[in-house]
């Protein structure tokens, strides 16, 4: 029979966190554990912690699944990135903005600042600019060989017609070697060129962080006799991706943690349709639930300082957590956050005999958070100190609230996270709040349940095939994607189907966006 129990570890800013589930998807042991700096320490931790568990049967752990911050902190940090030669197919349409023209030098010169122009591309309505230059190609290839880690390549119009890109992919890789990594831009962002091409240039410079995190993953859990498990990686839609996957798009996993967080609330609670608010040691982060998967973000966003418009989930994320520092200024008034005491909250806060006044103190303080710290040694704060503090912290969070509506009426909130111990029963603006069992690991909840899925966004002519037939046709783009990803193809869904008409654009032209999710292969 085969192993069926999985293992979802999810690392934070300030906890890593791990449980365990069994083959009925029950909670069989969930361990907080402190965020190292060098991430996978705390991974280690984390793990051998939920493992050592005695309801925990190794032997019948089949799924492990890693929500990870390692891409993020390696653009943050400028750390561990591949080398990459950029190639843009557009001469000469496009040279009179370069490849990553406005990335902060830094980061441009830690993947090399290597790019190259080549002749080709498309107009938005498929025509070509001028014929793809494949010696150019061929030669570039010859010339980068030795000197790069990692080739992204870029073409005007590619979500239109991306037969260049191909093309050029191909070269690439009878001159480099068949498994030499190649990141396209078709595939990874929607129209804009220098938005999409500089989140292929990121996603291509994130290969080898992707393989080291799952080598490592994979030899942790060897190190605990876990040997023969399948692993995922999250993405930053609330779902999962084989780890081979997973090397192709890196980038994917960017922002996966409060989406993790999205899905956990919804498993928890059973609800499809809500804001979650996850409030941490460091942050709160609040996303909203559709249909049982976090809303996108329409917005092009900025990573490390780079502009892109590759999909992500719709967050946002305010400086209060259980570790954020309280100050009473001489006027007055009360502040909570945005600085904070992180993970180190169990030895700074008055609650545990620290030094410093956190907001897990005002809860403690006000006898919101039986068990936590001593209540003794907050006695002595005062009453309107914690009134206007603990006021404070709700106003933050009911105003991002607000923001994430789309409509006037009350709508349901969740709220996970250790810190969520910070607000009270109820809620301006909130018809059912609710805390559900097991909130202080959604998180990695969320990473053990998911769901593998595709995700597809081109831009279609419905003159050559019909509205109809052209979202089947991109329905079975999006079940290939789920499938390459990890997906069984007999339970594959198709949860959302977008089309946006480009009245710009001749031929009907039409943006479609279409996700599929399925279970994972057994």
């Amino acid at each position: 029979m085969a192993k069926q129990w999985r293992i979802g570890i999810d690392v934070g800013g300030t906890n890593t966190d791990a449980v365990v589930l069994d083959d009925k998807l029950n909670l069989v042991a969930a361990v907080k554990s402190p965020t190292t700096e060098d991430v996978m320490g705390g991974i280690r931790n984390a793990m051998a912690a939920v493992l050592s568990d005695p309801a925990v049967d190794r032997s019948q752990i089949g799924y492990a699944m890693l929500g990870t911050t390692h891409c993020t902190n390696a653009i943050v940090e400028r750390k561990r990135l591949d080398r990459v030669a950029v190639i843009r197919i557009g001469a000469p349409a496009t040279a009179a903005i370069k490849p990553m023209i406005d990335w902060p030098a830094d980061l441009r010169s830690a993947i090399n600042d290597q790019w190259f122009l080549v002749q080709g591309g498309h107009e938005f309505d498929g025509r070509e600019i001028a014929p793809f230059d494949a010696d150019e190609v061929r030669r570039i290839a010859k010339e980068v060989k030795g000197s790069c880690d990692s080739v992204a390549i870029s073409s005007v119009f590619s979500p239109v017609d991306a037969s260049h890109e191909k093309a050029a992919a191909q070269i690439m890789r009878e001159e480099l070697g068949e498994d030499f990594p190649i990141s396209i831009s078709s595939e990874i962002g929607s129209v804009s060129l220098l938005e999409r091409e500089n989140a292929t240039i990121l996603n291509a410079a994130l290969v080898n962080v992707a393989k080291t995190t799952s080598e490592s993953f994979i030899a942790a859990l060897d190190a605990e006799g876990i040997k023969d498990a399948e692993i995922y990686l999250c993405q930053n839609d609330g779902t999962l991706m084989s780890a081979e996957y997973a090397m192709r798009y890196p980038i994917l996993t960017i922002a996966c943690g409060p989406t993790n967080s999205i899905r956990g609330a919804s498993f928890l609670t059973g609800l499809k349709d809500a804001v979650v608010v996850d409030i941490g040691g460091t942050t709160t982060d609040l996303g909203v639930l559709v249909h049982g998967f976090p809303r996108e973000s329409m917005l092009a966003v900025e990573i490390g300082g780079v502009r892109t418009n590759f999909r992500m989930p719709d967050i946002i994320s305010i400086g209060l957590g259980g570790g954020s520092i309280v100050r009473r200024h001489e006027d007055g008034t009360v502040t909570v956050g945005p600085d904070s005491v992180g993970y180190k909250v169990t030895e700074k806060a008055l609650c545990f005999g620290g030094d410093t006044l956190t907001a897990t103190d005002i809860v403690v303080a006000r006898g919101m958070a039986p068990g936590v710290g001593d209540p003794e040694k907050v006695a002595f704060l005062a009453p309107d100190l914690v009134d206007k503090a603990l006021a404070c912290m709700v106003k933050m969070v009911e105003d991002c609230i607000d923001r994430m509506k789309t409509s006037a009426g009350d709508i349901d909130v969740v709220l996970v996270g250790g810190g969520s111990i910070l607000m009270p029963d109820s809620l301006e603006g909130v018809a059912q709040l609710k805390r559900p069992e097991n909130f202080g690991v959604a998180n990695a909840v969320g990473s053990a349940i998911s769901q593998v899925s595709g995700q597809i966004e081109r831009v279609f002519s419905l003159d050559k095939l019909g509205r109809a037939e052209t979202l089947e046709v991109a329905k079975g783009l999006a079940r290939d994607e789920a499938v390459k990803a990890g997906a069984d193809p007999d339970t594959i869904e198709i949860v959302e189907v977008e089309d946006v008409p480009l009245a710009y654009l001749p031929g009907n032209a039409t943006r479609v966006r279409v996700k599929a999710v399925g279970d994972l292969r057994i």
